[in-house]
């Protein structure tokens, strides 16, 4: 199934905060891994606990996407941020989960 992608104001102040490079493997990621099958759990792909954050989460590299599925075929992307080790990074800010 083909999916929409619709990302928040937040979502887009959150890649805007990373480097041309990293937006780009972001967004390339997101563009291959999303359009498809966003419903699926796969290795990158997973649903998460209830969490104030989002349902979905996308695994590229070191950065995650964060997302809702909306109506049938339409993903909201809520936030994107960076993992080191085992904490969670929005725009430099450590996220407390």
């Amino acid at each position: 199934m083909e999916f929409t992608i619709r990302l928040t104001e937040s979502a887009i102040e959150d890649l805007e905060f990373f480097r041309k490079n990293e937006r780009q493997i972001i967004s390339d990621g997101i563009a291959l891994f999303l359009t498809h099958d966003a419903n699926v759990k796969t290795r990158r792909r997973k649903p998460l606990r209830p969490n104030p954050i989002a349902t979905w989460q996308l695994r590229i590299d070191d950065y995650r996407v964060f997302y809702d599925l909306e109506e049938e075929n339409h993903v909201k992307i809520i936030a994107v941020g960076n993992k080191v080790h085992n904490d969670l990074y929005f725009r430099g800010q450590k996220a407390e989960l």
